[in-house]
């Protein structure tokens, strides 16, 4: 009994991501990990289902039916929707409608003063006693245990669904940052236009990240090849091809040379003494692009700097995010 009331009245922080939307109960640890999706009747324009739900209909819903992705590129694409999906996902949590929670919800570096009120108004409507905002690369360095209050540089990549955050970050603030809206999205979107262009076979986003993750890379590793089913773009009928892992290799490269010119441009814009710390505590990728193989390697070549991924990359900003709920006087600087 004690454990429900817990639920009922905890405080909560929220990782609001493109692809994923994370959420942290206090004294609970993560109680829901779900895409960030929504379906919705195109004739009333309700909200139907969001989260897991929504993304099993993803590229299977008849025409009254519409599935929307509310966060594109790490801002809000659909203020109406993304409301919709936020107010679902807490009503999959246990809270009791008398419950008043303290919110913290992590944002893009990036996102802009509108969408950051859309987000606070967003959580007050769900009763929330206060509602706090933190930038994601400041979450993610929490998140892996760095001590962000030292007068010492660390940097952090952020490689999410739709944006990539990259910060140095020292004295509980921000020092150099880019934000660019190229991620993973970006690389689904690059094979999608791969097999177009290469083979006239028509995928889905869904077909596109399972290739990324089955046989994706960065560099030249072993090779490997998948089986691709899509539709033909000249015949119209169904097709199978079988591609090798170099192939889709050569399709992110241009996504994956962008992110690292956006990292070496980060590192020119850091002050000299910061740059000096980074000899020592080096490069830390976090998030789901953090785990395509060789990225890692590919950046320490690049930069000539030790480069290493979180050890949960996508969990990293949440548990930050995490942290700050649970000392949220401790934080009250970095916070909006």
């Amino acid at each position: 009994m004690k454990n429900i009331m817990n639920w009922m009245g905890g405080d909560i922080a929220i990782d609001l991501g493109t692809a994923n939307t994370l959420i942290y109960i206090k004294g609970q640890g993560v109680v829901l990990n779900e895409p960030s999706i929504v379906a919705k009747s195109r004739a009333t324009g309700k909200v139907i289902a969001v989260g897991n739900e929504a993304k099993r209909m993803l590229g299977k819903v008849h025409h009254d039916i519409e599935t929307i992705r509310p966060l594109r590129d790490g801002v809000i694409a659909n203020f109406e929707m993304a409301d919709g999906m936020l107010q679902g996902f807490l009503n999959k949590l246990p809270l009791s409608r008398l419950a008043r929670p303290r919110m913290v919800i992590c944002i893009p570096s990036g996102i802009t003063e509108v969408e950051k009120r859309a987000v606070k108004e967003s959580a007050e409507r769900r009763n929330a006693r206060e509602v706090f905002l933190i930038e994601e690369p400041v979450a993610a360095a929490i998140g892996i245990g760095l001590d962000i209050s030292l007068p010492v540089g660390n940097m952090i990549v952020d490689i999410g669904g739709g944006t990539t955050e990259i910060a140095v970050i020292a004295l509980n603030g921000i020092v150099t940052k880019e934000s660019l809206r190229v991620a993973g999205d970006e690389m689904d979107e690059a094979i999608i236009q791969y097999f177009r262009r290469e083979h006239n076979l028509l995928i889905g986003e869904s077909t596109a990240e399972k290739i990324k993750i089955t046989v994706g890379t960065a560099i030249s590793e072993e090779e490997y090849n998948i089986a691709v089913k899509g539709r033909n773009m000249v015949a119209g009928i169904p097709k199978t091809i079988e591609v090798s892992s170099s192939q889709i290799r050569k399709a992110l490269s241009d996504t994956i040379d962008t992110i690292v010119d956006s990292v070496k441009i980060c590192l020119e814009r850091t002050p000299p003494e910061l740059s000096s710390d980074l000899l020592d505590q080096g490069i830390i990728l976090t998030g789901g692009g953090a785990m395509l193989p060789g990225l890692e390697s590919r950046l320490r070549r690049e930069v000539d700097l030790p480069v290493n991924v979180a050890e949960e990359p996508l969990l990293s900003i949440v548990y930050g995010t995490g942290k700050v709920l649970d000392e949220i006087d401790k934080y009250q600087d970095i916070l909006y």
